[in-house]
């Protein structure tokens, strides 16, 4: 349930989205608060400025609150963001442990106002293969 605290810190988000266009970058923003509603770390869109496919604001506030917080504080965040995360960001949160996500535009929603964000072409994923020899350095490590 999204609460009036929620809007507050979302309305933020999409004001760093909108920030990130004056700079010339595209018009993706997140903002990371902790368990109390402080906001710890804002970032928009840098791929095209960075060259760096990964450059998502999403992706960079899970990199920074996987090395920086706690466990225990990260699973009691909230990030906020301008667009729902893609496959790439939310990946990335699911490994970081933040607790929360709040979005203002849906994945259908950006497509509309920006066709090409879903036209990306689909990666032919082949296998399994060669099991055993896979299997050997994933066991070596686990039972270490």
């Amino acid at each position: 349930m999204i609460t009036p605290d929620d809007v507050k810190l979302l309305r933020r988000a999409i004001g760093i989205a909108a920030q990130a266009v004056t700079l010339g970058d595209a018009p993706y923003g997140s903002l990371l608060a902790g368990p109390d509603g402080t906001v710890l770390i804002e970032a928009h869109n840098t791929v095209r400025r960075d060259n760096d496919i990964a450059a998502h604001p999403e992706l960079k506030l899970a990199r920074w609150a996987a090395r920086e917080l706690d466990p225990g504080t990260a699973a009691r965040t909230t990030l906020y963001t301008s667009c729902r995360p893609c496959g790439m960001c939310a990946g990335g949160l699911v490994r970081s442990g933040l607790g929360r996500v709040v979005y203002a535009l849906s994945t259908e929603q950006l497509v509309e106002l920006n066709p090409e964000s879903g036209a990306w072409p689909t990666v032919t994923h082949e296998g399994p293969a060669l099991f055993d020899e896979a299997r050997v350095p994933i066991e070596a490590y686990y039972r270490s």
